[in-house]
């Protein structure tokens, strides 16, 4: 056993005996001084004893190899996970994530993940789509790690999406030269992976915090939204009644009853002969109302996307002999920059 050991071992054959390399020859000849001065590399297996075999056995216990990288695997990609799940779930919103490689036993391994919520044909509450080196898995779902992450290791409330009531896409694949399947059917992967485990969680929450982010906007602009159709619901009655105010101020002002102050004067005799109306005050209000949804607007924008990339693509025009302006472009204004 020991002799088909040092056979299959990562090292080099010499005169029937593999010496361990740890990549160098400085590690060579501290690995061959640890076997002691009995020892050659050029010794047959035969001719090792028996306290050479075990020496040799404990090195390779305590050797260290370094993790192997993600080069050799093939992920499927962000853009293409995301391209499918558009395709065929139409979602509302989706978001994806690629991990980088990790290791587990010896062998690397890379989760990818999408979430989507929303769409065509989709159940309510959680829908869990698992692969394993790009194939899908179609049976064993309640034991697999993906799906028991998704139901028990997930907060979604904390990512503002009700986990029973919101329609949830949850695509995970996981990608790896050893795929640790569980069974005979090779259906589902199991939960008694930590390393799988960490990674799935990590793939799924990163997806969470985009969407959280898009989410958050999209409750924002619609309390702005009906902020400002509560105002405008009232704009009829409260003009009304500052106009019906005024008419009656004014007939007062007008029997000398009482005396107003010179700018309320004014007001008052342009209420009297009509140039301020009801439908006056109306299009002040409305304006109003723009103008604090827009600054209100403006203000939480500045705030939440200084440190975002721009929601509008900017286009520079092109020039010819014939302009002497550069056009920036945007789908809401339009710059030109004279020179």
């Amino acid at each position: 056993m020991a002799s088909a050991m040092l056979l299959m071992a990562n090292g080099e054959w010499r005169g029937g005996v593999a010496i361990f390399l740890c990549g160098h020859a400085t590690c060579e000849r501290q690995r061959q001084g640890e076997m002691g001065p009995d020892f050659s590399p050029k010794m047959s297996v035969k001719s090792l004893t028996p306290q050479q075999i075990v020496r040799i056995h404990q090195l390779f216990r305590q050797a260290k190899f370094d993790d192997p990288n993600g080069d050799i695997l093939s992920p499927a990609g962000e853009y293409n996970l995301r391209l499918g799940i558009i395709k065929e779930l139409h979602p509302d919103m989706v978001a994806t994530f690629s991990g980088s490689a990790q290791v587990f036993e010896g062998h690397p391994f890379i989760v990818e993940a999408g979430v989507s919520v929303g769409g065509k044909d989709v159940k309510l509450g959680l829908n869990v789509f698992r692969f394993a080196n790009r194939i899908p898995l179609l049976f064993e779902q309640g034991a697999d790690v993906v799906t028991r992450t998704a139901l028990k290791r997930i907060n979604w409330n904390s990512y503002k999406i009700n986990q029973t009531q919101d329609k949830i896409g949850v695509f995970v694949s996981i990608v790896s030269t050893k795929i640790p399947f569980k069974g005979t059917g090779k259906e589902y992967i199991g939960d008694d992976i930590s390393e799988i485990a960490s990674a799935v969680k990590t793939a799924i929450q990163q997806c969470c915090n985009q969407l959280k982010s898009k989410i958050v906007k999209r409750i924002h602009a619609r309390e702005q939204q009906e902020r400002k159709r509560n105002l405008s619901k009232y704009i009829p009655s409260a003009s009304a009644a500052i106009y019906d105010l005024l008419k009656q101020t004014t007939n007062v002002h007008a029997s000398k009853k009482r005396r107003c102050r010179d700018d309320h004067a004014d007001l008052l005799k342009q209420v009297s002969v009509n140039s301020v109306t009801k439908d006056t005050f109306r299009e002040k209000l409305a304006q109003h109302v723009e103008k604090v949804d827009y600054e209100m607007g403006l203000e939480y924008a500045t705030q939440t996307g200084v440190n975002e990339e721009p929601r509008e693509d900017i286009y520079i025009q092109s020039l010819d002999a014939y302009k002497n302006f550069m056009d920036f472009q945007s789908p809401i204004f339009v710059f030109r920059l004279y020179h």
